[in-house]
């Protein structure tokens, strides 16, 4: 390796980088303005916080915009190189973040799976709420069944929440990923609340997993409907 491309290695680090990133990120929150007839996500969720707010993989760079300052949040982020920029970014937008990832029964050991649940569970009891993708790495707009088994385990409910932006460019990869513009218009849109209970047997947990897949794709349609976007192609 050259010594300029070490260098270069040092000075770009995954946290410079997630840094620059949450500065993009509040100048297109910034520049954009609020659509006609939107409501703010709380007024949906109130009286059921904390919550878990579900979100789709590459739909959920502003996510972290619509917390309210008062509002104690954590967001679950890999342990992956890129995870230390996702890190970097939900932290320096106010959000707290937990270090593990969800997998295959050998592999939730080394992702840290395990301690991840428990953490959130913790997060979730103290009045945390919890920003955690509702679909699995690889399998975009299907809903696993991590999500469902938090909110069996704390008791507390999912919040499906879309928040987009008129102007966006779409990255060609597995989640579709979408990098939002400035300039334009913003949106955020939830759905009520939905609750899974601790003695679910395992059809009542696939009734809730379905549910939230449904939810997650009528708000992400609905916010796309307000600011007259293209809806999103189905997995």
């Amino acid at each position: 390796m050259s010594s300029l491309k070490r260098l270069a290695k040092r000075v770009v680090t995954p946290a410079l980088v997630g840094r620059l990133a949450a500065r993009y990120l509040k100048f297109v929150w910034t520049t954009n303005r609020w659509a006609a007839g939107a409501v703010d996500p709380y007024e949906v969720a109130e009286g059921h916080m904390p919550a878990i707010i579900a979100m789709w993989h590459g739909q959920h760079l502003l996510v972290p915009f619509v917390r309210r300052p008062d509002h104690l949040s954590v967001s679950l982020v890999s342990r992956s190189s890129d995870g230390e920029i996702a890190a970097t970014i939900v932290e320096d937008l106010g959000v707290r973040a937990i270090r593990g990832s969800g997998a295959g029964a050998r592999k939730t050991v080394k992702k840290g799976g395990a301690s991840a649940l428990l953490g959130m569970v913790r997060a979730l009891k103290g009045g945390e709420s919890v920003v955690l993708t509702a679909d699995v790495p690889k399998v975009a707009r299907v809903c696993g069944a991590g999500i469902i088994a938090l909110a069996r385990i704390s008791g507390r409910p999912i919040v499906p929440l879309a928040v987009v932006t008129s102007r966006g460019w779409t990255v060609g990869s597995w989640d579709r990923a979408s990098i939002p513009l400035p300039f334009g218009r913003k949106i955020a849109v939830a759905s009520a609340p939905i609750y899974v209970a601790a003695d679910a047997t395992p059809e009542a947990l696939e009734e809730a997993r379905v549910r939230v897949e449904a939810a997650m794709v009528a708000v992400h349609a609905a916010a796309d409907a307000a600011l007259g976007r293209k809806a999103a192609p189905a997995a």
